[in-house]
This record gives C-alpha cells, sequence and structure tokens, in this order.
C-alpha cells in the first residue's frame, strides 16, 4: 500500500517553494529532484519513524 503525501520544501538554491511527493511506505530513501523554479538538482534524504513522521533533508548537489 503506497502511502503518498504531499510535502513543500525550500529550494537550497534558489529559495522558492517546491512540492514533492513523499512515498511514506519507504522507511529510508535517497534521491535526486530537480528544481521546478531553477532546474538545479536537490539532494534528498526522507526518513520515516514507526509512527508514520517523516523527515526531509534537502542538500545541495555537492553538500
Amino acid at each position: 500500500m503506497n502511502q503518498l503525501v504531499s510535502e513543500t520544501i525550500t529550494c537550497p538554491y534558489c529559495g522558492e517553494p517546491i512540492e514533492l511527493l513523499i512515498d511514506c511506505s519507504v522507511l529510508e530513501q535517497e534521491y535526486i529532484e530537480d528544481c521546478e523554479v531553477c532546474c538545479r538538482p536537490i539532494n534528498l534524504f526522507v526518513s520515516v519513524d514507526e509512527s508514520g513522521k517523516y523527515i526531509i533533508h534537502p542538500k545541495h548537489e555537492n553538500e
């Protein structure tokens, strides 16, 4: 069962808000998503705890 949630984060490059879909059925994930505004790649680290609470860590490509 997919548990997709929509979350808005701030791009670490241009500072604009962008919307992400997070799959909370995956406990830890790391992927790259391009900013919808400036098109730069954002490294995303997402973790979900047992209660379903998720934490998103957006970082620059070279961090």
